[in-house]
Order: C-alpha cells, then structure tokens, then sequence
C-alpha cells in the first residue's frame, strides 16, 4: 500500500463545488491587502451596524450584564425558557398558529439555524424554491445539505417581486420548500399581502415547507407594511426566522431564532429532527440569549432611525439621489432592509460586466460593493451596497461610481470606434 506523501496537497471536500459566498470572498481579500499596503476603503459590502458607529440598544448590554453568572453552563438546546417565552408572544401577537415554546429554536445566529432546518428536511436531489437574487447563505446550505436551488426571479421591472405563475411553474416531484426573504436583502423589497396569499396557497397545492427570513422585518421606510408570512400560512407548515443582529444592531451577540407554525400534528416529526441537530451542537450563546427577552418587550428604538430625518432614512435618501444624479444607473426604491440594489442600463454599457465593474471601483476608487452575480443572478447588471454609512459618505461614493462608469464606457466606445 502506498504511504502519502508529507507534502500533498488536502482536497477539500466536492460538497463545496458549487458553494460561493462572495460578500466575503475574493474582493474582500483584495480590500484588504489595499488596506494592508495603507489605502482607506469604503466597505459597503456587509450590513454590519457596529463598522459604521452604531450601537446596540442599552437595555439589551444591562440584560447581559446582569446574568453574567447565570451564563456559565450550557443552555437548554433549544434555547433559554424566557428567551423562548418572549418569541413564541411575539409570533403569536403577529397572528401566527399553533406557536408554543417548544417550536421555538434558538440558535448562533439565523446563518445556523437556516443551516439546520434544511439539514432536517432535504434528502438528495430535494429541491428548494429560492429567489434570484437571494441571500447566498440559502442557496450554500441547500446545496450543503444535499439539495439543488431552483431559483425563481426576482426581477427590477416587476419591483423586485416574484411571479406567482413563474414560479409555480418551476415545481417538480421532487420540490420540498419555498423560502421567502421579506424584507428581502439584496433589494429591499416588501412584499405585500396579496402576493404572499398568492405564494401561500401555492404551498398549500403542492405541500410545501415555507421558509420566511424576516430579519429586517421592522427596518422598512416611508410606512411600507411589513406582513408576517406566518399569519397568512395560518394552518400550513412555516418557519418564521428572527434575531437581534440587524434589527437591534447586534450582529456580534449572534442570536437568532426560528418559530414553528401551523398545525402541530403535520411537523411533530420534523420539530422532533430539528431538536435533535439542536441538541447535537449542545446549545446556542447563553450569555446573549438574555438580551431576548428585552429586544422584544421593552422599548422599540429602530424606528427613529427609519422614519424621515433619521441616519438610515436620509442614508437611503443619499443613495436614491445619487441614483437620480447618475447617467448610468436605475434603481427600485429599497422599501426595507439594510441594503440598495442599483442596475447599470444595459443602453449605456451595453457589455457591462458586474465583477470587472466591481474590481475596478476597489482597485481604482477604494470602494467595495458587492456584484449581483454573487446573489445568484445571471447575467447581471446590479450591485449591492448597505444603507449603513452616513448620508455625504454615500453621496461621495455614487461620485467615485460615476467616475469608474463614465471610464467603462469611454473604453467601450473606443473599442467600438476601432471595431
């Protein structure tokens, strides 16, 4: 039998093939060697509240301080009783179904516990319903877990919403869930009641599994409604996912939380599944989980910065005036979330490319965005930026985007001169 060599190489494993999640790849690292040589960068990549001076509320860091020493051992694996109590009161208010503490889960974040519901549900060669463009995490952990994405679009000129016939139409045999991001990040779309009634009763016809990412659900601007997906499931199986990190701006606590609705007797097998993955990685953060209970009863402070006037209202202000301003790009209005979605017209780029756009704006103006190719998105012409720096900062990078724009199509029109 041959012995390996000292020196080979370790092959990662196939299951990561197809896995991206460039919010935090390649043009990261060149950031950071920009960084590193003594460049300044804009990072707009990542929604991180804490990057750009914000806080996370008072009562939440006293809630922690003051259960220190009760945060020493593991935790229940589903998470803290009053943790539990407060969410299950929270989807309840909201007009969720059959909610009770033991279908809440806790866990590192929503990032796991997304990984862990899927992890309960698919076998091989399952499909997953997700939207294009979506939150690449989703479309990693389905793959991860053994299934295959089938993306429905989301495209700019239907406002970002779905097409209840498209995607019913992408439906097989071996389809398992639909997964609805709302408020959606990248494109801050809500969606309406009407449409989700739509999407729901599609889930009823073909017994699907929904799955609501409803992080933002209270970041939303100019008074768009926020519908939780669970309330119009009512009897139907849904999983409502929920946390502190961008809501509460405590994205370093990694506390998140799914809810189970609709009738119990349909998922009791499936709850027992996720409390099992539950119980495997032992417990979620017990220190952070204290700050649950007073992030969903004491006092609401995301509002202020929402409503006109305040740091993310006039932000988004900036970036849909910078929009205006451009002679390259259109946008949809974000009507929640933390993040815009600008397209580059394909009449005045017409070979535009979202990746070579999004290097050159780094390496030539010091600004990181995110291509929308990166949220599964074919032949894109979009780009994600968060809504989190002050508002001139913002209108000082759509400046430095028009400067790489205007370049890209100097070039182009060169090249179609010598052509």
């Amino acid at each position: 039998m041959p012995v390996p060599s000292l020196s080979a190489s370790i092959t990662p494993s196939p299951h990561l093939a197809d896995v991206r999640y460039e919010i935090r790849g390649a043009l990261t690292r060149r950031a950071r060697e920009l960084e590193s040589a003594g460049r300044a960068i804009v990072k707009l990549n990542i929604g991180n509240p804490a990057r750009y001076g914000f806080e996370t509320p008072g009562h939440l860091r006293q809630a922690i301080a003051a259960h220190l020493a009760d945060s020493e051992g593991y935790g229940h694996e589903q998470g803290l009783d009053e943790a539990r109590e407060a969410i299950a009161a929270q989807q309840r208010a909201r007009g969720a179904q059959g909610v009770a503490v033991e279908r809440i889960f806790i866990g590192n974040g929503v990032s796991e516990l997304i990984d862990l519901s899927l992890r309960a549900l698919l076998q091989p060669g399952d499909e997953v319903l997700l939207p294009s463009p979506d939150y690449p995490l989703w479309s990693a952990a389905t793959i991860l877990n053994g299934g295959s994405p089938r993306y429905y679009r989301c495209l700019a000129q239907n406002a970002h919403l779905p097409d209840p016939e498209e995607l019913e139409s992408l439906i097989t045999s071996r389809t398992r869930a639909l997964v609805l991001i709302n408020p959606n990040n990248p494109t801050g779309a809500v969606y309406p009641r009407a449409l989700l009634q739509q999407l729901v009763a599609i889930a009823q016809r073909h017994d699907l599994l929904l799955f609501a990412d409803e992080i933002y659900d209270e970041i939303l601007y100019d008074d768009a409604p926020f519908q939780p997906l669970a309330e119009v499931a009512g009897a139907h199986p849904c999983l409502s996912f929920g946390g502190l990190s961008k809501v509460h701006r405590a994205c370093g606590y990694r506390v998140g939380w799914l809810s189970l609705s609709g009738d119990p007797a349909r998922t009791g097998a499936y709850r027992d599944a996720l409390q099992l993955l539950a119980a495997l990685r032992l417990c979620a953060n017990v220190t952070a989980q204290w700050a649950v209970e007073p992030a969903l009863t004491g006092r609401t402070t995301i509002a202020a910065l929402t409503a006109a006037g305040g740091r993310l209202h006039e932000a988004r202000r900036a970036v849909l005036e910078g929009v205006a301003a451009s002679g390259f790009l259109d946008l949809v209005a974000p009507a929640g979330a933390l993040y815009a979605f600008p397209q580059v017209r394909a009449e005045r780029l017409p070979r535009f490319d979202d990746n070579a756009f999004a290097l050159r704006l780094l390496e030539e103006e010091a600004v990181l965005v995110v291509p929308g190719s990166s949220f599964n998105v074919p032949q894109s012409r979009h780009f994600r930026l968060t809504l989190l720096p002050p508002p001139d900062q913002l209108a000082e990078v759509f400046m430095r985007i028009e400067r790489v724009l205007s370049r890209m199509a100097q070039e182009q029109a060169r090249e179609s001169a010598i052509a």
